[in-house]
């Protein structure tokens, strides 16, 4: 195709939008509304998605070491930090465990003065590991350790994290799945009425000449058009109300906010799947779309 017939049939595109412009805001409303919700749907997947994960992650595993020398407890230190997927590690000395449980029953006794002249507790070890999933073969890990004398490890809770986290993942992203499939069907049928509404127009471009492409392409051009407008109005919608809640969540703390991280997924980790998101669902949908839709009207 020349340079001059490219840059025609563009600018046929182009008019066409504002010739038609009450169908081609139509198109654009309903994808620009199905792109809302679906990045709704994408973005509450993430963030609980990231507070699961946030919540699972607090869980400790509290190493209980036997009666020791420095020399021991310094080698089992280095063993347990050097532990495959161990992340953080917070050592407690007999009297550091004492003074804890001291703080929290202070209200009742004083511990500290009734083990003043005998400490019965032991060193430990408050051991953080990456991920719920490693939970159980870390814990192995640490009883082999020599020193060690039990592992408490929370497995029950790391399993449920586990499991909560995969059925909320599967809900949302099917939630997403399902949005996406009603985007394609709204916008097919939307796009096939503005088709057949202008079919008398594409049986004349037939019976004076002109090819099937050369048909097609004004039609893509609109098509890809008014796709990249409604992604570009979904995505500047989504993130600046995203942003808009994030800085909300942030001032506006509460023992249940803080309970999930006191924050959400930062907007720019995600900004760039809304908007790429946007920009190929407007580019398949409408473009593809609208190209395809007038097949059947150009058998003249």
């Amino acid at each position: 195709m020349r340079f001059s017939s490219f840059t025609y049939l563009v600018g046929q595109g182009l008019h066409n939008l504002r010739a038609n412009r009450l169908m081609t805001f139509a198109s654009m409303g309903v994808l620009t509304v199905c792109m809302l919700l679906i990045g709704a749907a994408y973005l509450l997947g993430v963030n609980i998605d990231y507070m699961v994960e946030y919540i699972g992650n607090q869980n400790e595993t509290v190493v209980y070491m036997d009666d020791a020398t420095e020399d021991q407890i310094a080698a089992a230190d280095a063993a347990i930090r050097s532990t495959p997927h161990v992340v953080g590690v917070t050592y407690m000395s007999p009297e550091d465990v004492l003074a804890t449980y001291g703080d929290m029953l202070k209200d009742y006794t004083n511990l500290q003065q009734v083990f003043q002249d005998d400490n019965p507790f032991t060193p430990n070890y408050r051991v953080t590991v990456d991920d719920p999933d490693n939970i159980e073969a870390v814990s192995a890990q640490l009883m082999q350790i020599d020193g060690v004398a039990s592992v408490k490890a929370p497995l029950a809770m790391a399993d449920t994290f586990t499991s909560l986290q995969q059925v909320i993942n599967y809900a949302c992203y099917g939630i997403v799945a399902v949005l996406a499939i009603v985007s394609i069907v709204v916008i097919n049928n939307t796009i096939k009425i503005t088709v057949f509404n202008r079919r008398k127009e594409i049986g004349i471009m037939k019976l004076v000449g002109a090819t099937n492409g050369f048909i097609r392409f004004p039609f893509f051009v609109e098509g890809v058009t008014s796709g990249l407008i409604s992604a570009a109005l979904a995505s500047g919608i989504v993130c600046g109300a995203y942003y808009a809640l994030c800085r909300w969540y942030a001032e506006n703390p509460s023992n249940l906010s803080q309970m999930f991280g006191g924050q959400l997924v930062p907007l720019e980790n995600v900004w760039y799947y809304i908007v790429g998101g946007f920009v190929l669902l407007g580019f398949v949908l409408c473009g593809l779309g609208t190209a395809t839709s007038i097949r059947k009207h150009l058998d003249v």
